[in-house]
């Protein structure tokens, strides 16, 4: 065990009490007096009544000899306490140090420490504290035996102290103790101490010591110094698995995942076997950089290494094919498995729910919507019960599917369990709510939250403004700053879109000043989207655009869609073609912005721009757009196409539909035309009717099958057609439903002939 040179710690001494002052004023640090440390000497004896080799002992006879004998070699105790640590009993280890003073072997430093190590490792620190506190003298292995403890026993605030009354005491500590002081900064995320310990380190020269570099480079990985870590990493002369495995991780916790699939190839390469650890490390940093192949080949490794049955490995390769779009293969892994634990069940939902993010294709995203809820159902027909992170996830898949009987089923199931105190649990609640259109239940759950977040403050803000509650969402906004939670930038986001909604222009501008000059948050594209839009609804087109010429950074697609929609809904076609021109300029990838855009310069008859626009679709290879939704009825999910045939009810909906139509007809309404993709060549079937389109073929099935006065929910994969959105309103009068439609765009709420969007829908 390598010591440090006898020189003057006074210094030293002084700048890291320095730094632990400065630490304790932000921390209620216990000035109680209330680890894991071995080593090798030869024991102390005293005079014995026998000659005992406390090798060949057990427990029981050793327990024996010590209640017959008043005089025993401490040698003895060793095994007996090393029992204790085993048992981990604090009561046999008392009994056992009651003998050793009355026996007189408490002058033993080395049992003594032993003792202490033992308390320790039992989770009794007043009782190791109370030891240390009593010896006669003191070396650097009992200072380090008390900071260890502190340390496993999360304390790191008293190892600190303690490290600090080491160096006041005029002793000097080892790479053993200094690595245990690092790990405590690290705890804290006391990055300046921790720093002024790396100086020391490096200046008498142990900074060679794997394990205190493997401790250095934890250190900076959490404090977010990564430039740090990788330094401190790359300084290990001789690294261990721990090493590189701690290095892979930082990459994944600070956001460098290519980086850190390279250092595992490095480690590789260095003939360094990997552990269970690092596997699951280097697996997770696949799911994040989507590298299957990658991933495929650890999976290879971990199955010649033996890691391939550690249940963390099997359920991150388990994810990751998840992730990856390969269910069958992830299916494979979690049907073969004898036992079934919870992190495995969590693993295979959050999944699910991961590749519904994920994916493009909103059927498929569907699916996977759906095989989470079904994996949720046989989980609470195991013997397991769901946890936060289970009813977290399922909840995200509810939002998403806008499947609102499963997340009240769901909502219920925990109050029961009473996970619905949890923060993350609640925020999921509220979000699940405003996404599927219930913002009455959805400010249920914020009120009864015990603790906000600014997450849950946000997600609510935003949730009225969605519902057209624009009073409501600013006032919310007020009450989060008088609570003192500091808004962030998508929180503005919330208050510009209800600025929005209720075209409040000069509480607008103020907020936007607030933003900037109070919270210091620099504009991004999106509130620049919101308030571009607000202009738009009151059909000041000028200011919009003039807006938009202000912006610190080159307009986005969404942002000229906006303004295209509003000058073709209110006439200014000059500035309308003006925007289509920088709009075409951007090459957007979204399909329904050339359907915008097609619907424009069709309208006007500008055959040449028609032209243009097909050729760019054509280069940029985009296929027709998929107009396809759901409504999710009694645990099942429903699909529907435009002119959909396939459900054993299309003749009732059918003749719901034309009923319908009659009567909105009947009420003003008035069919309008839909643009929809065909060949240059087929001009014939640019227009034709949207009676048919899939949102009116899954609200009637909705009025068909749910219980009178229900609300009908449905989920869109595109944007709703004018014509759509319009008929949709008369519906809501005629049936006296509430009728929500969250299409790609927005959520739209339908209630006695009026939409939350502020009918933007017209403008579509």
């Amino acid at each position: 065990m390598a010591s440090l040179p006898s020189v003057a710690v006074t210094g030293v001494t002084q700048k890291l009490d320095l730094e632990y002052r400065k630490f304790s004023q932000h921390y209620s640090i216990s000035t109680d007096k209330n680890t894991n440390i071995s080593y090798q000497r030869s024991y102390t004896s005293k005079p014995s009544e026998k000659n005992i080799d406390p090798k060949s002992l057990d427990y029981r006879e050793a327990l024996s000899i010590l209640k017959e004998s008043s005089v025993v070699e401490s040698a003895v105790y060793v095994p007996i306490l090393q029992e204790c640590i085993d048992n981990y009993s604090v009561s046999e280890a008392q009994m056992i140090h009651t003998h050793v003073i009355k026996t007189g072997c408490h002058e033993d430093m080395f049992l003594m420490t032993f003792l202490i190590n033992v308390y320790t490792k039992c989770g009794a620190m007043d009782f190791a504290r109370g030891v240390f506190d009593k010896l006669s003298k003191k070396n650097v292995v009992t200072w380090t035996a008390l900071i260890t403890g502190y340390v496993r026993n999360s304390e790191p605030e008293l190892a600190i102290r303690v490290f600090l009354e080491l160096l006041e005491s005029g002793a000097y500590p080892t790479n053993y103790t200094l690595g245990a002081v690092v790990s405590a900064c690290s705890s804290l995320y006391l990055v300046g101490m921790g720093k002024q310990i790396h100086g020391y380190i490096v200046k008498y020269n142990i900074e060679s010591d794997t394990s205190t570099g493997n401790a250095i480079c934890s250190l900076y990985s959490k404090c977010r110094r990564f430039d740090l870590a990788v330094k401190a990493f790359r300084r290990i002369p001789e690294k261990n698995v721990i090493s590189w495995t701690t290095m892979i991780s930082a990459c994944g916790d600070n956001g460098d995942a290519m980086l850190g699939l390279k250092i595992f190839v490095e480690m590789l390469l260095d003939g360094v076997e990997p552990n269970e650890f690092t596997l699951t490390s280097v697996l997770s940093l696949c799911c994040v950089m989507q590298a299957l192949e990658f991933g495929e080949q650890v999976h290879s490794l971990s199955i010649k290494f033996g890691c391939v049955s550690n249940l963390p490995v099997k359920n991150s390769i388990m994810y990751l094919y998840l992730r990856s779009g390969k269910t069958d293969e992830a299916q494979k892994l979690f049907s073969a498995m004898e036992t079934i634990s919870l992190v495995t069940w969590n693993a295979m939902i959050a999944g699910y729910a991961q590749m519904m993010e994920n994916e493009k294709n909103v059927l498929k995203a569907q699916h996977s919507g759906t095989d989470a809820l079904n994996i949720f159902l046989k989980l609470n027909r195991s013997s397991l019960k769901p946890d936060l992170f289970t009813f977290s996830s399922i909840l995200t898949v509810c939002s998403s599917l806008v499947a609102i009987e499963q997340g009240e089923q769901i909502h219920a199931q925990t109050i029961k369990t009473g996970f619905l105190s949890d923060i993350v649990v609640g925020s999921a609640l509220v979000n699940m709510y405003n996404k599927c259109g219930s913002i009455e239940k959805a400010t249920r759950a914020f009120v009864e939250m015990p603790t906000r977040t600014l997450i849950s403050w946000t997600s609510m803000i935003t949730g009225y403004a969605q519902h057209g509650r624009s009073a409501q969402a600013l006032q919310l906004f007020e009450d989060m700053r008088l609570a003192g939670e500091r808004p962030n930038k998508i929180t503005f986001v919330g208050v510009f879109s209800a600025c929005s909604h209720a075209g409040m222009v000069d509480q607008a501008m103020r907020y936007f000043k607030m933003m900037k000059k109070e919270y210091r948050i620099k504009p991004v594209v999106d509130h620049f989207a919101c308030l571009v839009d607000m202009f738009v609804r009151l059909g000041r087109l000028q200011d919009a655009f003039d807006f938009i010429e202000k912006m610190e950074f080159e307009p986005n697609e969404f942002i000229w869609s906006i303004l295209i929609a509003g000058c073709r809904s209110h006439g200014n076609m000059d500035l309308g073609f003006y925007a289509a021109e920088r709009l075409l300029e951007l090459k957007p990838k979204d399909f329904e912005t050339y359907v915008l855009l097609l619907s424009m310069y069709l309208s006007a008859g500008r055959w040449k721009d028609v032209s243009k626009v097909r050729k760019l679709m054509k280069d940029e290879n985009l296929g027709k757009v998929t107009d396809w939704s759901s409504i999710s009825i009694k645990d099942k999910v429903h699909s529907f196409r435009p002119d959909d045939r396939s459900q054993s009810h299309s003749t009732e909906i059918y003749k719901l539909l034309d009923n319908l139509l009659d009567k909105a007809k009947s009420l003003g309404y008035a069919s309008l035309k839909s643009l929809e993709m065909a060949d240059e060549e087929e001009t014939d079937k640019t227009f034709s009717s949207a009676i048919h389109h899939s949102e009116k073929l899954a609200v009637a099935f909705g009025l068909l099958n749910m219980t009178s006065g229900a609300s009908v929910r449905v989920l869109k994969s595109s944007s709703m057609c004018r014509d759509c959105h319009s008929l949709i309103m008369y519906i809501s009068v005629l049936t006296g439903r509430e009728i929500v439609i969250r299409d790609s765009k927005r959520l739209h709420q339908f209630n006695n002939g009026h939409c939350s969007c502020g009918d933007f829908g017209s403008l579509l």
